[in-house]
This record gives structure tokens, sequence and C-alpha cells, in this order.
């Protein structure tokens, strides 16, 4: 049995993917397998896949699926001990899985996660650990006024230290609570799954952990795609999921709250130019009506996708 099984979800990005496996593979002693879900790849890359990296166990994933979805098929199958959540858009620095592993060693049997710091290119802290997520919390968020790399009782402290919630651009988890919590939430497109399941942990007695002196660069591209137009509705209804915490009261005022700030983001991008339907300014105006039209929806988050996807079919 390996020690570890890597798990990666990739949409037919191969320049992202394979500098992140080659990173990988060359810094890590650990017994180690891979399972690389490869998310509406085109045959040409599959085929380039399987012969560049033939020790990658490849899983195809061809219909429409979110995040915890896709991660889900490979974790099914995963045997190791551990298993290592990242992004294919990330580049480990060397030994990241060797140091995760031996945070494990000095922790207790209640560990269940540990995450290493996760930066942007330039340098700036995206997370390093991250506090419980509430509603009011995500209300503020809504407007940007959270900053996660404030330092507070689970953020940003110095070497290994014990925080609440995950990141789900990299993690490493055991796998038993892991399978015990059910896997990553399928209820959640494009989160907030990866939140849940920390939540999810400490709810079953499990702590999670960060690691300031063990990094990761998250590329994450800053330009406005737009897919935001299908993703960031699908996302917005995840998030009523889950902060509303199966209250009708508190689902409804979240939706107000959600439909009033993109009725006036709307009213916004309406006075501004939109040259062409891929513009900057036409994506967000188009974001805005589809979230605010969707909140008070009984739709899923993946009913809420697949009708957008629908919608800008073609």
């Amino acid at each position: 049995m390996p020690k570890v099984s890597v798990i990666i979800v990739c949409m037919n990005r191969p320049d992202l993917l394979f500098p992140c496996l080659d990173s990988l593979q060359s810094g890590t002693a650990a017994d180690t397998e891979y399972l690389v879900v490869a998310y509406l790849f085109n045959e040409e890359n599959l085929a380039l896949l399987r012969s560049r990296y033939p020790w990658v166990s490849v899983i195809v994933s061809d219909s429409i699926r979110g995040f915890s979805e896709n991660n889900n098929l490979a974790l099914r199958q995963a045997s190791g001990e551990f298993c290592l959540i990242i992004n294919d858009d990330t580049l480990p620095a060397p030994g990241l899985i060797d140091s995760l592993l031996d945070d494990f060693r000095s922790l207790g049997d209640d560990a269940a996660a540990v995450s290493p710091k996760i930066v942007f290119p330039d340098g700036k802290v995206q997370t390093l650990g991250r506090a419980p997520w509430t509603m009011w919390r995500y209300m503020k968020h809504y407007l940007h006024l959270v900053d996660e790399t404030v330092p507070g009782p689970w953020t940003m402290k110095e070497g290994l230290f014990q925080t609440w919630t995950l990141n789900g651009a990299c993690f490493l988890a055991k796998t038993a609570p892991f399978r015990e919590a059910g896997w990553f939430d399928e209820r959640f497109v494009f989160t907030p799954e990866d939140i849940a399941l920390g939540h999810r942990f400490n709810d079953m007695g499990y702590t999670v952990w960060a690691d300031s002196r063990v990094s990761l660069t998250h590329l994450a591209g800053g330009t406005v795609s737009p897919m935001e137009r299908v993703i960031k509705p699908a996302r917005v209804k995840g998030a009523l999921e889950f902060y509303s915490s199966g209250s009708p009261v508190k689902r409804f005022m979240l939706a107000s709250y959600i439909w009033t700030v993109e009725s006036l983001r709307k009213v916004k991008y309406l006075f501004r130019d939109h040259p062409d339907p891929t513009s900057r300014n036409a994506i967000m105006l188009d974001t805005a009506e589809n979230v605010a039209g969707c909140v008070f929806s009984s739709l899923t988050p993946r009913e809420t996708f697949l009708s957008l996807m629908e919608k800008y079919k073609g």
C-alpha cells in the first residue's frame, strides 16, 4: 500500500498539470501513487499525458462535474494511508509531501489534515490557515472585506499550528477520517467544499493544521473568464447551501443580501462600455444578472450550473 495517494483534477490543461507532476515526483521520497482526473480532455492531450507519465493512473471524466465530484472519482480509488489534494495550477516546493508527512508524526491521532502556506507567484500569501467561516463572514467576503492574511487565532502563525479549515488548492489528509467524512460534499460544484470539509472534520472531533515552513505557489489566474457567468452562480448556490445550515430564514436573508449586491453591480455595469460579449464589462454584467436570477430558485448548485451551461452553449 502506498503511503500517499496524490489526487489532481485537471481540465484539459497539460501546460499546468505537467509542471505540477514534475515538481511533485522529483522532490518526493515517500511511496506515492498518482491519480489524475483528466476532466474533458481532448484525445491528443489524453494520449500525451499517458505517454509522458506512464506511472500516473488516469481517470477519464467526460461528464459535467464539479470540483467535489471529480476529486471523489479519484478518492474512491485511492489506496494510500494519506491523500494529497492539490490543484493542477500549483508549483509545490521541493519535498512538500515528505514535509507534510513529517508534520503528522508530531501530531496526535486526532489530526485529520495539514495545509502548507499557499502563495501567489508574486510571493503574496493566499492562505496560511483559515478561520471558521460563518454566514456573517461570507457576507463580508462577498464585498471583499475579508483578508485571510491578517494574523489571528487560526491564521498566519509561525511553524506548525492548529487552524480551523482548509484551502482546496493543497492539503494532506489522513485517508481514514477523510473517508469517514464522506469525502468532499458533492452538493457543491464550485466551492465551498474545502471549507465545508474542514468544518466537518472539526464537527467529528478531528483537528486541522497548517505549517508555515512548507510552501506551494498557486498560479491562480486573475483574468475574468466567460465561464464566470456560469461558475459564479453555481458557487453562490453552494454558499447558500452551506451558510444557511438548513435554516430557511438564514437562506432567505443571505439570498436577499446577495440579490441586492448583484442588482447594484448589474446597474454599475449597465453604464459601462460593452465592446463585445467577451469583454470584461459584458461578462460581469451577465454574471450579475445570472446570480441575481438564481438565488431564490429551487435549483441545486449543479442544476444551476447545467442550466447556464445550456444557456451559453455554442
